[in-house]
């Protein structure tokens, strides 16, 4: 029964680590067609750093704390699949970072990508995402 418990607070960590890695680009988009120091753009930069601290983070610690549980009550960790969904949420980790960085470049005004390169970005945790659930609902491997 433990074992359904972690999972299903696996699950709720996933959903809140992806609604945030998706919406903190859009976020980005939108601060980024504004000029520094605006109102608007002082508005953004606590609603990044709000989902960033509050939300993005935590959910991404309960989830890798979560998953690594159900890895090792499972023994999920000698199959292949497993191994390349560990790979992939590594490099979804490495982009929570990345993400993390450009709202401390937003903060502090030195963020001068343009719009459409957020929108670009934005498409790679939605790539990651659809890549892990395959692995893990379909086991290919």
């Amino acid at each position: 029964m433990l074992y359904l418990w972690i999972k299903a607070g696996h699950v709720v960590a996933i959903i809140a680590w992806m609604a945030a890695m998706l919406y903190l680009p859009r976020l980005f988009v939108y601060h980024s067609a504004l000029p520094a120091g605006s109102p608007q753009g002082e508005t953004f930069k606590v609603m990044e750093r709000r989902l960033l601290k509050a939300i993005m983070t935590p959910a991404m610690i309960a989830t890798w704390v979560l998953g690594i549980a159900l890895v090792v009550m499972s023994g999920a960790y000698t199959q292949g699949w497993m191994h390349a969904k560990f790979a992939l949420v590594l490099a979804m980790s490495g982009l929570h970072g990345w993400f993390s960085r450009m709202v401390k470049d937003f903060a502090a005004d030195r963020a001068t990508r343009p719009p459409r390169f957020y929108r670009i970005v934005n498409e790679a945790p939605t790539l990651l995402m659809i890549a892990i659930v395959i692995l893990v609902i379909v086991k290919p491997f």
